[in-house]
């Protein structure tokens, strides 16, 4: 008698585990669609792979039936998320799959949209296509979470990071590199899977920074930016603020200055007014929302002390990377401590060290 458990086979798993790669690879890219990867099959030999394009489009099972150079009839279609069984942007995905006759379709989860969840395989069905699901759907789920968060909460999965030292110092005018090179390099690994990135005003006043992802290759791959500036006190001379007419830029503000409201829509910022909260600071759920609401499903939050506790004490990230040089700092002059954190990481799940041996910087990330 046939289980649960024994109804894949091992050959089912490995091409499973390759579509589940290619989604994992274009996580981040593909707007406010979710990443998938799909893989076809015919007499036990891969025949086309494909996975979502940018911003979207095509949808992956498209894009691998449309990559196949031989007949897809009689094949079995790999694909981790539920195809798609509903006219959006583009047309369904199962009438293609009905089109080529393919014969067999197995997909890792449902999807979590209503206007898809579990209506797919009564479509393929009525064509005569064998249809599977819950292939390596734990892993599959622990992938999606993201998009399941996205479509559940309409607000972005929210990572969040910093960097401090030994004792605590996470910025200081003698010392502003904290990290080393490797390190770095996972930071902006982190801005080229993240579609927007957040800050407060103050950081960028202090720090002037650039916020694109500097990974050779992946430069066009930069995030939108978006900055907390309650008084819109933004730096007129600095680098966000020089090359917002180019990169696109939201400023959440509480502020009636009509003379600096002006000046910053000429300079093409997206402005968005919101509500304080009872401490009288810029209401960080809200501003989830309006993000949600402009295109938003990936943000990083690179912020220092308050913004990181705010979102901490608020269990507003689902991710968050801590890296630590493990050296004492001498501190002098201007600098800024990590306070008042250790603790409410304990409101996390999970706890991994992500350092590998000989790595200088420790890195730790918790996870919900």
């Amino acid at each position: 008698m046939s289980t649960k458990k024994d109804r894949f086979s091992q050959s089912d798993k490995n091409y499973m585990n390759i579509a589940l790669r290619l989604a994992m690879s274009k996580h981040g890219l593909t707007g406010i669609n979710p990443a998938v990867g799909c893989v076809i099959v015919k007499n036990d030999k891969i025949i086309s792979i494909g996975s979502t394009g940018l911003n979207g489009k095509p949808h992956a099972e498209r894009s691998a039936i449309n990559n196949s150079t031989e007949s897809l009839k009689n094949s079995k279609l790999y694909v981790t998320l539920e195809p798609c069984s509903h006219y959006g942007k583009t047309p369904p995905c199962t009438n293609i799959i009905i089109k080529k006759k393919i014969k067999e379709v197995i997909y890792g989860i449902e999807d979590i949209d209503k206007k898809v969840k579990g209506k797919t395989k009564k479509i393929l069905n009525k064509s005569n296509i064998v249809v599977k699901n819950n292939l390596l759907s734990e892993n599959i789920k622990d992938f999606y979470k993201p998009y399941f968060i996205n479509r559940s909460k309409k607000i972005p999965y929210v990572t969040g990071k910093i960097a401090k030292t030994k004792n605590n110092l996470i910025y200081s005018d003698h010392y502003k590199k904290i990290t080393k090179l490797k390190t770095d390099k996972l930071m902006h690994y982190l801005r080229y899977k993240n579609d927007t990135i957040l800050i407060s005003s103050k950081t960028l006043n202090t720090d002037n920074p650039k916020l694109n992802c500097r990974l050779k290759g992946y430069e066009n791959y930069s995030p939108s930016r978006a900055i907390l500036d309650k008084n819109l006190d933004i730096n007129q001379n600095s680098y966000i603020f020089k090359s917002a007419k180019k990169n696109k830029t939201f400023i959440f503000f509480n502020s009636n200055d009509k003379k600096k409201i002006d000046i910053l829509k000429r300079n093409k910022f997206h402005l968005i007014k919101i509500k304080l909260n009872k401490n009288k600071n810029l209401d960080l759920k809200l501003i989830l929302q309006k993000l949600y609401k402009n295109g938003c499903r990936n943000l990083l939050v690179e912020g220092g002390n308050k913004l990181t506790n705010s979102f901490l004490k608020g269990r507003l990230f689902h991710k968050f990377y801590l890296i630590d040089n493990q050296k004492n700092i001498k501190i002098k002059d201007n600098y800024v401590l990590l306070k008042n954190f250790s603790t409410k990481l304990k409101n996390f799940k999970y706890k991994f060290d992500l350092t590998n041996q000989g790595d200088k910087d420790k890195i730790i990330l918790y996870k919900n």
